[in-house]
């Protein structure tokens, strides 16, 4: 073991280190922060917001071709944090998916089933040694017609979870600090006080970088 009691068991996706943890999706995890952008969203009673970095690495790209927010359906987009290609990948598998959905029972892919269907995908990549997990943390955001606007994130070891606020990528914590004060007496934001906390907030995170607002 050359790197102490964890040495050799990051090699292998499949095999728990002796103190119980799986090196390779820490890794993912890992590959999300270091795309080095950062996303946040906000779920108000009437609306859905986020915001994320749009980093071009090359001047002569085209600017508009960069892009982490991706339509699924009609009804439902997917804001992805971390590798770009992996996301993509991601959200082709998730509009088929939506397709399939539609075709086989006449109604859009509710919110929430996308949202497990991607954490299931996610945490299937953790079982085989053939597969890596996705570098990619998936908000899934829309607004359900009978629950209202809905706001949920996938990560690459499975969990999903719907969020009143949360955040992705590599000043998250930072992000979710804010929002737990702003979140603190659970209130009940409309559009135009969902897209000031967004703002409010990418004016810290997002200080000196390239950014650009969304609105859902």
């Amino acid at each position: 073991m050359s790197r102490g009691s964890g040495g050799g068991y990051d090699r292998h996706i499949t095999i728990f280190s002796p103190e119980g943890r799986l090196f390779q999706v820490e890794y993912a995890f890992k590959a999300v922060k270091a795309a080095a952008i950062t996303s946040i969203g906000v779920r108000g009673k009437d609306s859905v917001c986020v915001v994320t970095q749009k980093k071009v690495p090359d001047k002569l790209l085209d600017q508009t071709s960069v892009t982490h927010l991706f339509p699924i359906t009609k009804y439902l987009g997917l804001l992805a944090t971390g590798m770009t290609a992996d996301a993509r990948t991601l959200v082709q598998q998730a509009r088929n998916e939506a397709a399939e959905f539609r075709f086989r029972y006449g109604y859009e892919m509710p919110m929430d089933v996308l949202a497990k269907w991607i954490a299931d995908k996610s945490q299937v990549y953790t079982q085989h040694a053939y597969m890596r997990p996705l570098g990619v943390v998936a908000m899934v955001l829309g607004i359900d017609e009978e629950r209202g606007p809905q706001l949920y994130k996938c990560d690459p070891a499975g969990h999903f979870y719907g969020h009143k606020a949360t955040s992705a990528g590599l000043k998250e914590q930072e992000a979710i600090n804010f929002l737990e004060k702003k979140m603190k007496n659970d209130p009940s934001f409309s559009y135009d006080e969902t897209v000031q906390v967004l703002i409010e907030k990418s004016l810290k995170v997002f200080l000196d970088c390239s950014w650009e607002i969304f609105h859902i």
